[in-house]
């Protein structure tokens, strides 16, 4: 089997392209990371939220104040 790069610096360095196709991966990396961990936050937000909702309504039971 011929390996397309001659040495683990040259797989790096990608004909002189590396720079591009590691920024390209990195940027990816983060899009998916950031797609997978922001709804997870956005939903421990929204239950904080609303928890704090349902003791302010609880704790003042004619409603009031409360929208």
């Amino acid at each position: 089997m011929k390996f397309q790069f001659e040495s683990f610096a040259d797989f790096i360095a990608m004909n002189n392209h590396g720079p591009y196709v590691w920024a390209a991966y990195g940027i990816t990396f983060v899009a998916l990371i950031y797609l997978l961990v922001s709804p997870v936050v956005q939903k421990k937000a929204f239950f904080k939220q609303q928890q704090k909702l349902q003791k302010l309504a609880q704790s003042n039971p004619d409603g009031q104040g409360v929208e």
